[in-house]
């Protein structure tokens, strides 16, 4: 095991010596924890899986006692009001919100993008302010998160890729070994990674102490990137003529560090071609440009190629949603599954997951269902696209299941995607539905705009389009408007005949009087004077919440 001392921030140089560590179990890393924890000290212990920051961090709780959390400092009313917030973020709870109260309340978390917002937001505090001590967590953490601690155990300095196992680079291992001490709390702080050979160590030592960081190029002549600028700098009228574009990027750092200049001329004339084939950017009049140089050629956007850039989309995503809205448009009644096929066979939905052996026939079973329903051709089987196609499939399914009304912790249990990503997804899934939806409008796609609009509310609550007039009640949300509908009351006109007693009975007296004032109706008094039993075979909101919990 080597440790390195780092003295604050604003010191250059920097300590090296050996600290003695008691050697409480067989894991090194969880001694290194322990040992922070008997110090009354935070820490963050980087892995490189989701599962194994998970596991980690229930090793450690696993490790203390109720008897040692005082000795570490640890808050115990406070861990619990801690541990509330997180299983109240996502209803029901699922299984990874029940492991993360587990670890809360002996001070000790997991952290990575398969959390909930609320979640990570509730412990990135919780650490800030003490009461979590150590947190487990992937490299995502060390990115553009002000999160110091007193150590940063960096256990795994290797990552799985497209090579198998590799080391991290130095600008990671930088970045994770940067949370270590903090400012105007510490003096210095310890970043902490393993060797199980004095061969290992001095490799380590080589490679990530006394190593030089790797260089850092520019992206911008990744297609997606080039083609946003392009078409953003003529949009907003910054640039109005080729030679201008041309100028523009050549003082950017991707021309300092590469230096070719012809290249990067080439590569911006056939993004120019792409834009005008696709009619974001107006065709150069033939006449002008007998008269006057490539050079000078005017560059102007049209109509929708400004809003695509108003909507931050790729173009190439926005040409690829409007050859597939053009098919939609020719149909009587779009498939909401068709849209969200369109949706997710987006660049921006990436990465897709892979569909495994044990799944083929599920995945093929709702392709055969979607035939007919698709706005584009089914590649061939043994295409380079079929791969990303099925991902796309095994991902609208995901999307399927969720607007059918599928809680989270089957969606977990099913795809393995936990709540963290899944509402990540939505997002992105939301923002293109937007997109498409303003794209649709401006041409003229009429019934594609409104499917859109329906489909992203149905995507925001998770709900299937009968809930969909209920859900347009501010204070209603797919549990509400569900247990409404199974009484009966299944738009704005049932809210506003049905008896006002009814209401109180099923969603309590404040907000039974709200909604009934949404639809501009007010709840005589007397029915606010209900007794609290039910009417035979009336649900209220307390037996659809178990009904949820024991169904899925």
């Amino acid at each position: 095991m080597f440790i390195m001392e780092a003295k604050h921030p604003s010191v250059v140089e920097t300590m090296k010596k050996t600290l003695a560590i008691p050697e409480k179990t067989e894991d090194a890393a969880l001694n290194v924890v322990l040992d922070t924890l008997g110090k009354k000290k935070q820490a963050i212990v980087f892995v490189n899986t989701k599962p194994s920051a998970e596991s980690m961090a229930e090793r450690v709780a696993a490790s203390i006692k109720k008897n040692d959390l005082s000795t570490y400092g640890i808050d115990m009313q406070k861990a619990l009001a801690l541990k509330e917030r997180i299983l109240g973020a996502v209803t029901p709870p699922t299984r990874q919100c029940k492991r993360e109260a587990g670890c809360i309340e002996k001070g000790i978390a997991f952290h990575h993008a398969g959390l909930h917002a609320d979640q990570k937001q509730a412990i990135e505090d919780a650490f800030r302010s003490g009461v979590v001590k150590i947190i487990c967590a992937t490299p995502t953490l060390a990115m553009g998160v002000d999160l110091p601690a007193f150590r940063t155990i960096i256990r795994d300095l290797k990552r799985y890729g497209k090579r198998g196992l590799q080391p991290i680079p130095v600008l990671e291992y930088e970045q994770q070994a940067g949370r270590a001490g903090r400012p105007g709390m510490e003096d210095y702080g310890e970043a902490i990674i393993f060797s199980e050979t004095e061969d290992e160590r001095e490799r380590l030592v080589d490679k990530y102490i006394n190593g030089e960081s790797e260089n850092i190029t520019s992206k911008l002549a990744v297609e997606p990137i080039l083609r946003m600028y392009v078409l953003s700098l003529v949009a907003s009228e910054f640039i109005r003529a080729r030679k201008g574009l041309r100028a523009f990027f050549e003082k950017t750092f991707y021309a300092h560090q590469y230096g070719d200049t012809q290249r990067l001329h080439d590569l911006l004339d056939g993004i120019i071609m792409q834009l005008q084939e696709w009619e974001f950017l107006k065709h150069t009049d033939e006449e002008f440009r007998s008269a006057s140089s490539i050079d000078d050629d005017p560059l102007d956007a049209t109509l929708l190629g400004k809003r695509v850039s108003e909507l931050y989309l790729d173009p190439y995503t926005a040409h690829q949603l409007i050859l597939q809205m053009q098919v939609a448009a020719a149909r009587e009644k779009i498939p909401a599954e068709g849209m969200l096929f369109m949706i997710n066979r987006c660049l921006e939905m990436r990465p897709l997951p892979r569909v495994k052996a044990s799944e083929m026939e599920i995945v093929e079973g709702f392709l055969n269902t979607l035939s007919g329903r698709l706005f584009e051709k089914e590649p061939e089987m043994f295409d380079e696209e079929y791969e990303d196609f099925l991902g796309a499939v095994k991902q609208t399914l995901l999307f399927v299941d969720w607007t059918e009304e599928k809680q989270e912790e089957y969606l977990l249990e099913t795809y393995n995607t936990r709540p963290g990503e899944l509402h990540e997804k939505l997002s992105n899934a939301d923002w293109l539905l937007y997109g498409a939806s303003e794209i649709a409008k401006l041409l003229a796609f009429n019934n594609v705009h409104r499917e859109a609009l329906r489909l992203r509310t149905r995507l925001d609550y998770g709900a299937k389009e009968e809930l969909l007039p209920l859900l347009r009640l501010k204070g209603i949300g797919r549990i509400r408007a569900r247990m409404l509908f199974q009484n009966k009351i299944k738009d704005l006109g049932d809210i506003k005949s049905v008896d006002g007693s009814t209401l109180v009975h099923l969603l309590g007296k404040q907000l039974a009087i709200d909604i009934k004032k949404q639809v501009g109706e007010e709840i005589r008094p007397e029915h606010l004077k209900v007794k609290e039993n039910k009417r035979k075979g009336q649900m209220n909101l307390n037996d659809y919440d178990e009904d949820e919990t024991k169904t899925k």
